[in-house]
């Protein structure tokens, strides 16, 4: 198959349409016309991975390659030496972001990784119902997310019900959250301060902890079109260090 027809494809799986204004996702390097001997998924791609991709691949990211206009194409710089080590081996790359975060990724977050069955999503978020105690549902989440410790802002009440989630940043969405308990990553303080007055739980579950589940839930999708895809290796940039 050409790079085209696996921009159709999943095109059909998550349409690209449904990114947001500011998102650029699609195809990031490469020709439409290139043919593919392989497929391979990750939430990113680093030097390591770049290294063991084989020539004439097919590479899908959750995240764009290329986000900010470049000022510069030096390649001692990033992206534009992954951006180099990609042409040199022919490998195309392809991102599918807030799209697949509204068509699947939320989605598939919450049912297969917290274990919630019945959701409802609408946009970028993803609401479900489960009553607990809150100290019970910080530890659930941290179980589920394999989190190293929890930053959150506590709710107004003890008990919560009515969740929320969105995978990646999510901080900007606080204010326009109807729930008492909302997941997403990357809290900012501001973004937590606002929170606090208005009495909403947040839970930080990570941008990498809570994006890593691209790849497993887009290969699911592939291999429902006959397709077989590896699942790269990918590790977080960030490090955590005890007490």
């Amino acid at each position: 198959m050409r790079v085209a027809e696996y921009l159709q494809l999943l095109d059909t799986i998550s349409p690209f349409a449904l990114q947001e204004e500011w998102d650029n996702s699609g195809l990031q390097v490469g020709h439409r016309e290139w043919e593919v001997e392989g497929v391979v998924v990750a939430i990113d791609l680093d030097r390591e991975l770049l290294e063991i991709l084989p020539p004439r691949a097919l590479l899908i990211t959750h995240h764009p390659l290329l986000f900010a206009p470049l000022k510069r194409f030096d390649l001692a710089g990033y992206p534009a030496g992954l951006i180099a080590g990609l042409l040199e081996k022919r490998i195309a790359h392809i991102a599918l972001h807030t799209n697949f975060d509204k068509s699947h990724l939320n989605r598939y977050v919450a049912q297969k990784v917290l274990g919630v069955e019945e959701v409802v999503c609408e946009g970028l978020v993803c609401s479900f119902q489960r009553p607990m105690d809150f100290e019970e549902a910080l530890q659930w989440i941290q179980q589920a997310f394999k989190l190293p410790y929890v930053r959150y802002v506590p709710p107004a009440s003890k008990e919560v019900k009515d969740f929320a989630l969105t995978t990646g940043s999510g901080g900007g969405l606080i204010g326009k959250i109807d729930a008492d308990l909302f997941l997403t990553g990357d809290l900012k303080y501001h973004d937590a301060m606002r929170a606090r007055v208005l009495g909403l739980g947040v839970v930080d579950i990570g941008h990498f902890e809570s994006e890593i589940h691209f790849a497993p839930a887009l290969a699911e999708e592939l291999k429902k079109k006959g397709i077989e895809a590896i699942i790269a290796p990918v590790e977080n940039p960030l490090r955590y260090k005890g007490s």
